[in-house]
C-alpha cells in the first residue's frame, strides 16, 4: 500500500523498477545502503521491548506495516515462517507498526489484531511516525535487511519476491557466522485475505472513500463533505467507479452511514473483493449484507460472510467479502448496513 496513491498498478510499475536496482542473487556482495536508524522513538511495544543497542550482533529484518493493508497481510506468512525457522541462527524480525488510518493510532486496536493475526514477532508502535521518517520510509509493507553490524544491506517494497528476500535473511546469517542453515526455502500455506492475490485478472486498483483521496465516485452531484446527505446510486456503474445510496456524511478519511438501510456500490474487476470498515463507537456491531450483481454471493462469498451474504462488523478491521471461485468478469458488488453508524475506509481487491 502506497501512502502517496490510491492507483495500485501505479505503484506496481514504480516499485517494480525500484526492485531490479536493488535485487541482488545471494552469492553477490550486498551493498551498505546505510546504518539502521534507532528506534527509540517508538510509542509503544507490544510482545517484547527491543532497544536498538540490543539488536548489535544479530541479523535484523524490520518490517513497516499497518494492520488493515492487504499487501501486508499477503506477506504475513513468509513472516511467521521465517521468525520461526531462522529465530535459532540469530535473526530478529521487528515490525514497526505505522499507522494510515485514525483508528490504527489505538493500541488496543493493534493488540488485537496482533492476536488474531498470530503475530508472535516483536511489534512497534509508532504513531508519531518517527521511525518511519528515520529510515525516509513511503511504503506499506517495506523490508529492510539489516547485517549484525548494524548495516542496512538490502530492502524490499511491497509484496512479493519472497524466495529472493528469504535468500538474503540466508546470506546475511551466514555471513554472521551461523552454522548449519537449511537452505531450502520455507513452504506456506496461505488462506482466506493472506492467500497471493489473482493478479492476472486484477484490474481494479485500490481506492479510498473518503474525500481526501478518494477516486472515481458516481453518485449525482458529487460528494457532500462533512455535511450529512442523502445519496442515490446511478443505476449502471463503469468499471471501478462506485456510488451511495443513502444518508451518509463524507469525511476526510471515511464515510459515515447515519441511517440503517445505507449502501455503497462498487463494480469491479478481481477474484476477491475487501472493504476497510469498522463501527463509528466502539463495542457496537453493524449488521450488513452482500449482493453481487444483485444476486447472493453463494460460493463467491468471502471469509467475513456466509454463504447467503450476512456479515457483522465489530471491530475495524479489513473485512474480506468476495472471494470468486470461476471466471473474473467485471462485477456490481453492494454492500447495504442494516444498521447505522459505521464507517467505510477503502476498498482493496486480490
Amino acid at each position: 500500500m502506497d501512502q502517496g496513491t490510491s492507483e495500485w498498478t501505479e505503484f506496481l510499475t514504480s516499485a517494480n523498477q525500484l526492485f531490479g536496482a536493488t535485487m541482488h542473487p545471494a552469492g553477490v556482495q550486498l551493498p551498505v545502503e546505510g546504518t539502521m536508524p534507532s528506534l527509540e522513538g517508538a510509542t509503544g511495544w507490544l510482545n517484547s521491548p527491543l532497544p536498538t543497542a540490543e539488536l548489535r550482533g544479530h541479523v535484523v529484518l524490520v518490517q513497516f506495516w499497518t494492520y488493515t493493508c492487504i499487501n501486508w497481510l499477503r506477506t504475513l506468512p513468509y513472516l511467521r515462517a521465517w521468525a520461526d525457522r531462522y529465530q535459532q541462527y540469530g535473526l530478529v524480525l521487528v515490525g514497526v507498526h505505522t499507522p494510515e488510518f485514525d483508528f490504527e493510532h489505538d493500541l488496543d486496536n493493534v493488540r488485537r489484531a496482533v492476536q488474531d493475526l498470530r503475530v508472535d514477532y516483536p511489534v512497534v508502535a509508532d504513531n508519531d511516525y518517527a521511525i518511519w521518517s528515520a529510515f525516509d520510509n513511503h511504503y506499506w509493507p517495506a523490508l529492510y535487511f539489516v547485517d549484525a553490524q548494524g548495516q542496512i544491506r538490502h530492502h524490499r517494497f511491497g509484496e512479493g519476491d519472497d524466495e529472493q528476500s528469504e535468500m538474503v535473511v540466508q546470506r546475511l546469517l551466514t555471513d554472521a557466522g551461523a552454522e548449519g542453515i537449511d537452505q531450502s526455502l520455507v513452504s506456506v500455506d496461505a488462506r482466506g485475505v493472506e492467500a497471493p492475490a489473482d493478479w492476472d485478472s486484477l484490474w481494479s486498483p485500490e481506492n479510498y472513500l473518503g474525500y481526501q483521496r478518494t477516486d472515481n465516485f458516481a453518485s449525482s452531484n458529487g460528494a457532500v463533505l462533512e455535511t450529512p446527505h442523502v445519496y442515490a446510486a446511478p443505476a449502471r456503474l463503469r468499471l471501478n467507479h462506485w456510488a451511495l445510496a443513502g444518508d451518509w456524511t463524507a469525511k476526510r478519511q471515511a464515510i459515515v452511514l447515519n441511517q440503517a438501510e445505507g449502501r455503497i456500490a462498487y463494480r469491479f474487476h478481481a477474484r476477491d473483493l475487501h472493504l476497510v470498515m469498522g463501527p463509528a463507537r466502539r463495542g457496537r456491531s453493524v449488521r450488513f449484507q452482500v449482493r453481487i450483481d444483485g444476486e447472493r454471493p453463494g460460493a463467491a462469498h468471502g471469509t467475513d460472510l456466509d454463504d447467503q451474504g450476512n456479515g457483522t462488523l465489530t471491530d475495524p478491521r479489513l473485512y474480506q467479502l468476495i472471494r470468486q471461485p470461476g471466471p473474473i468478469s467485471d462485477r456490481t458488488c453492494e454492500v447495504t448496513f442494516l444498521d447505522p453508524g459505521v464507517q467505510a475506509y477503502a476498498f482493496t481487491f486480490g
